[in-house]
This record gives C-alpha cells, structure tokens and sequence, in this order.
C-alpha cells in the first residue's frame, strides 16, 4: 500500500495516531493539573516503566494538556554526566521570562530571576555547558538565597521563588523532566525536597517526571516521604484490546483493515510493547499489498521489523557499552529467565559477586538493567535478550519473534 499514507509512527518519542490504553494516567493528570490550577492539593507525578513503554509520549501530551489550561510547561530531559544546575538553570530561566511577560505585577518575577542569579553564580564552577555561567538575565543577584553551595537548601530556594511567581502572576506552572534516572542521588533528594516545601506552601508548580523502574528505589533512598509527595504510575506493555486499537484505528481513518489473525500474531511479536507496536504496524503497512492486513504481510513484515530495531532501538544501546558490559549481558542471557540472580551471573563469567557490583552499578547507571528484587537483575529494553541472541548467533532464527 502506499507508504506516504501509513499512519503509523516508530521512533523514540514519537506522537502515535492512537495512544491508546493511557486513558487513566492521562485522566489522574488532567485530575492534579486542574487541582493545581484551582491552588489545591495534588501531589506530582513519576511516569515508571521499561524503554520503548511510551512515557516521553505521555510527557508530551501533558504536556500540551497543561499549555492548554494556561499552565507555563516545559519539558527538559536529564541526561549522564549532566549537573542538575546545568540542566535546570535555562529552564528556570525561561519559566521565569514568559511569567514576567505575562503579568503587569512584576516584583516576584523579579524576585525570581535575582534568586535564579544567585543560583548561576554559586553553581557556576559546576556547570560544563559554555555560556549557561554568563546567562544574561538583567539584574543582581539575591544575597543569602540559593547562594549557600548546599543544593538541597539552594534548589528549593530557587523553585519556591519560581512558585511565588507563578502565584503572583495566576499562571500555574507544569516543569516535566525525563530521563529522571540519570540524576545523581543527592540531586534527585534536592528535587524531591524542593517539590515538598512547594507543596507545603500550597503554590501553583506541579512536577511531572519519567523514569526506568530503578527509579522507585532511588526516589525512597533519596527521601523517605517521596512515596506520599508523588504518585508512581506504571507504564507498561499494552493489553491485547489496547494494542489491537492502536493498530486498527489509525489504519481505519485511511479505509485499511487487518484481519484478526494479524493482530493477534503482532500482539505475539511485540507483547504489547508501543515502540514495536508502532514498528511492526509501520512494516505491515507497507508489505501489505491491498487491504485487509493479514498473517502473510506481518511474517513478512517481521523479517524487517527485527532488522530496523537491530540496527536502531537495540544497536544504539548495545554500541555504547564496553566489552565488559557486553559480556555482563550475554552472561544474563545464558542464565535465562526474566530476572537473573547476580549470583549466577557472577558463576557464568567465573567471578565474584563482589567484583562484578561495579559493573552492573555502571549498568544501572547507563539505564541498560536495573533490579526488580535485591540481588536480581533485568533488561530496562523490551525484548532485548533476543537481540543479544542474535548477536551470538546471527543466522538462528529466534522463536520469540518468529511466531505463527
């Protein structure tokens, strides 16, 4: 069929034409970001899930969600070897311009940029990004606010000026941030501390947040109240239903069927995952010679299917792992199972536990396992012990993914 027309949308982050089986974690959203509006209660929101579960996505529409009710939202995303000063500081800075911009009552905004100044200048021996020290913001700083050197103490002096702003000018603020593994354990304790005085103080900022399963732990490590200050939903694989709607609704808008058969045997191939969802749909598309979609079309469209996601989603991940990482993971795979006891783990490569810690520690850190359960371990990447099946074995067909 034509594949100017295919509907369908693989890529990271990437907008589906259906986002479906989301409803209610876009309903308690739209529930706390009108609470907020309304200056009451909500607590703040960490998306939690698997790569390629489609949270960016979610981010996103809340994103837009909150533009659409007057919130001033942006969305930034952490990244390894990225300060949290660093990464926050243009954001502030452009929360707290578009606030003063929008209020004739400028004084807190003010306030709020002379606070965001003194942060830059406390913090700017830390921070590696070039003229992110120099920004310009056009006043002094504040002395004795978020200039002690204590990001605990200077962060939340910084977004509690950022909320006081937003309150004065009735412009609630949604600050959404992916990616929240990455932070480091003391500044991921400075955000969570912050997030609470701010709700302590009943102010119109609102945090919506995404991160790997590991994230769960780190959040209660960092603060033991994290548990109350923030509601965790889990974004998971799609359930049948939801994964069959994603497919068959963007194909109807273009008068395109797929037989039941289809479905199920993509559901079988993806297990509901959106990213593969979304590749397997995109694949079929274009293999299917006229409509109704059938089985034929998606065995085909498997073959480049697994070849895309080899050469992107997986390979990306894969390359940027040393040779003792790598063998970390291939030792995961031969122990089988979907959770790998590092004990085991440490037998099949002939260590001890004890001196593999540090690289599963840089693992977790590279967002590529984390662990479900003390002492066991798992891929963060739907799926991809069947690509590091194939990097042993290129030429053996593996059945997960050659089903029906």
């Amino acid at each position: 069929m034509d594949p100017y027309k295919n509907p369908f949308a693989p890529g990271a982050g990437t907008q589906p034409p259906e986002l479906a089986g989301r409803s209610e974690i876009l309903r308690d959203a739209d529930v706390a970001l009108e609470r907020i509006k309304a200056r009451a209660p909500a607590r703040s929101e960490i998306l939690v899930g698997l790569r390629g579960v489609g949270k960016t996505v979610l981010l996103n529409r809340i994103r837009e969600m909150a533009s659409d009710k007057g919130f001033e939202a942006v969305l930034v995303e952490a990244r390894e070897r990225t300060s949290l000063p660093e990464l926050l500081i243009p954001v502030l800075r452009k929360l707290l311009l578009r606030l003063d911009s929008r209020t004739a009552f400028q004084e807190r905004t003010k306030f709020g940029l002379r606070v965001l100044k003194s942060f830059i200048e406390r913090f700017r021996a830390k921070i590696k990004i070039g003229d992110v020290g120099e920004i310009e913001l056009g006043v002094e700083p504040e002395p004795g606010l978020a200039d002690s050197g204590d990001l605990q103490n200077d962060l939340a002096d910084v977004l509690i000026a950022l909320a006081e702003a937003a309150a004065s000018a009735k412009v609630p603020v949604c600050l959404l941030i992916d990616e929240l593994q990455y932070m480091k354990e003391q500044e991921l304790s400075a955000l969570i501390m912050a997030i609470h005085q701010i709700n302590q103080r009943n102010l119109p900022l609102l945090l919506v947040a995404a991160g790997l399963p590991h994230i769960l732990g780190l959040s209660g490590k960092s603060k033991s109240y994290a548990e109350r200050l923030f509601t965790f939903p889990s974004v998971g694989a799609l359930p049948v239903s939801a994964s069959n709607s994603a497919l068959s609704i963007p194909a109807a808008s273009r008068e395109v069927l797929f037989t039941e058969e289809a479905l199920q045997l993509i559901f079988q191939n993806t297990e509901g995952y959106p990213y593969f969802v979304q590749q397997w749909g995109y694949e079929a598309w274009n293999m299917a010679p006229v409509s109704p979609i059938d089985v034929d079309d998606v065995r085909a469209a498997t073959h480049k299917a697994i070849q895309q996601l080899d050469e992107s989603f997986f390979r990306v991940r894969f390359d940027r792992l040393t040779k003792r990482e790598k063998d970390y993971l291939f030792a995961m795979v031969a122990v089988g199972g979907t959770q790998q006891r590092s004990g085991d783990i440490a037998d099949r490569l002939n260590m001890k536990v004890s001196s593999i810690a540090p690289l599963r520690s840089k693992l977790i850190a590279k967002g590529m396992i984390y662990s479900p359960a003390h002492g066991d371990n798992a891929f963060t990447v739907p799926l991809f012990e069947e690509f590091l099946r194939r990097r042993l074995h290129p030429i053996t067909p593996q059945p997960l993914l050659f089903k029906g």
